[in-house]
């Protein structure tokens, strides 16, 4: 690997792996690793050009972040691991799991998407106009390059046809805020296209893992122990 990702970890036993948001790092999970490390052997992890962890020479997509944390988990030894992955977490975790369905135990997808369809337009339209402004002044400024990185992923990623989310073997749990900035239709759409799920709407928004942490970390909890 061209990187070494920063890591949280806190616990023993069982793996369970926690893969932040867009232009987050592994600190947003804060209330998580302390509920879950009493569980299980929790790691946070910073994914590539995020928080602690290095940029990197490879390619800056979701597939490729799937890929590192493959990487990661043969470092680690990890053979097996359950998942839990917010909003771009979340599809980084969705792919993985498709591309890698014996590596996963169980998997949560919070605020994930399928492509930038399934994003509220009143927040997909400025992010839109922000990676169409940073691209112009991109090759001119690093800032701007990476800024157009990180909102590159937001607009071309993960783009994930429904049909293939058969592919996805691991027992899911799909889990959004009913005030998400992720339409619900869409949260709908994913739960239904994958074999073995179970769907839960938590009063809030899209950060309802830290904001409505106490019913969050509950509802995943009984879903790791069903």
């Amino acid at each position: 690997m061209d990187i070494k990702h920063y890591y949280i970890e806190k616990g023993q036993g069982e793996p369970l792996l926690l893969l932040h948001g867009n232009g987050e790092d592994s600190s947003y999970f804060v209330h998580q690793i302390k509920f879950f490390s009493k569980y299980y052997r929790v790691i946070a992890i910073d994914t590539r050009g995020h928080g602690r962890s290095p940029r990197g020479t490879r390619e800056f997509t979701i597939r490729q972040f799937a890929d590192d944390l493959y990487e990661f988990m043969d470092n680690m030894n990890i053979a097996r691991t359950n998942i839990l992955g917010f909003s771009d977490g979340g599809n980084i975790a969705l792919i993985f799991a498709m591309k890698y369905p014996e590596r996963v135990g169980r998997l949560i997808l919070n605020g994930a998407n399928l492509d930038g369809s399934g994003v509220k337009w009143s927040v997909q339209l400025p992010i839109i106009v922000g990676y169409k402004i940073a691209a112009v002044f991109a090759k001119r400024s690093r800032k701007a390059r990476e800024h157009a990185e990180m909102l590159g992923l937001m607009v071309h990623d993960p783009s994930i046809k429904k049909e293939d989310l058969a592919q996805v073997k691991a027992e899911t749990l799909v889990i959004a805020g009913t005030k998400d900035m992720i339409r619900e239709e869409h949260t709908r759409l994913i739960a239904e296209h994958i074999p073995h799920t179970k769907l839960a709407l938590l009063n809030g928004d899209h950060f309802v893992a830290n904001k409505n942490s106490e019913e969050f970390n509950q509802i995943v909890y009984e879903f790791l122990n069903d």
